[in-house]
């Protein structure tokens, strides 16, 4: 205590809550039999930090815990009294993510309803809702969106090949109600968009701006929040909205977390692991029975 007081300045708060962690910490190693440091394992501080959580630890307190431990451990090796730091290849916890927005399924019919306009035909309507539907359905990135290519679509199938990260390709379903959307879409007002460019037509592009150029990130990006405060929605409405609501809705629907990894283009399932905290059902079904507007 000394030592991190003196050398390392540490405040006296510090000092005495490094000091109760470890009067613990040692307590319990005495408790297993441990009594001299050049006995103890990593596996030993993984198995204490375990037992920390059981009794009710967050990540944050067990990662002040193992900060004090691993001070104690260096001091131990520059004291001579241990040969090595076992203790410097345990890693902290990590603190839970925050969990991210997600529509109910009412709000996203709500948005839909919403980014309709009544039925309204003008082209920018119909790209819209289809970009909307398109995202939802798809749990695709505003990239992959704004990246897209008519030969990319295939809506006979219903499915689509989406180019994530890396350039790394996946196969996609489209559900029903996202069909019709883009087949509204570019039956109807691609066409006029098309026709307004100046500097020729973006023959490849699915989306296209007002001027017949494919439609940049940042205006999709605003088209999406556009159609959030139409629809009131409680939340600021961002693409990545969509995504995390395609992920949840699947999950809840029964979708197998690989399943919904794939989808989504994660490349560890750990990262979409996030969703199954915010629906914790069984996992047992695939896109086609799960997705709520995969269903007409």
């Amino acid at each position: 205590m000394a030592h991190i007081a003196v050398e390392r300045g540490l405040s006296p708060a510090t000092v005495s809550a490094y000091g109760a962690d470890l009067r613990k910490y040692s307590a319990w190693l005495a408790d297993h039999g441990i009594e001299d440091v050049r006995a103890v394992s990593r596996r030993d501080i993984e198995d204490y930090l375990a037992h920390r959580a059981r009794g009710g630890d967050g990540a944050t307190s067990r990662a002040r815990r193992l900060a004090a431990i691993h001070d104690f451990h260096r001091f131990a090796v520059a004291q001579g009294q241990a040969d090595a730091d076992v203790s410097s290849a345990v890693r902290p916890p990590r603190a839970p993510r925050d969990l991210p927005d997600v529509l109910t399924i009412d709000q996203v019919r709500s948005l839909m309803d919403a980014a309709a306009m009544s039925g309204s035909s003008d082209p920018i309507v119909l790209r819209d809702k289809a970009l909307l539907e398109f995202l939802y359905a798809t749990g695709a990135r505003i990239s992959e969106a704004v990246g897209l290519d008519r030969g990319d679509l295939d809506l006979d199938e219903e499915y689509v090949r989406l180019t994530g990260k890396g350039s790394k390709q996946r196969l996609v379903p489209v559900g029903g109600y996202a069909c019709d959307a883009l087949r509204e879409y570019l039956d109807s007002g691609r066409p006029e968009l098309s026709g307004r460019s100046r500097h020729g037509v973006e023959a490849s592009a699915v989306f296209l701006n007002r001027r017949g150029r494919r439609l940049s990130r940042q205006s999709a990006w605003d088209a999406v929040r556009l159609a959030g405060e139409r629809a009131h929605l409680p939340i600021p409405l961002h693409p990545h909205t969509l995504r995390h609501s395609f992920a949840t809705h699947l999950i809840e629907g029964g979708a197998d977390v690989r399943t919904v990894q794939e989808l989504l283009g994660h490349a560890s399932v750990t990262t979409t692991q996030v969703y199954t905290h915010i629906s914790p059902q069984t996992l047992i079904e695939t896109y086609a029975t799960s997705h709520p507007r995969a269903r007409r």
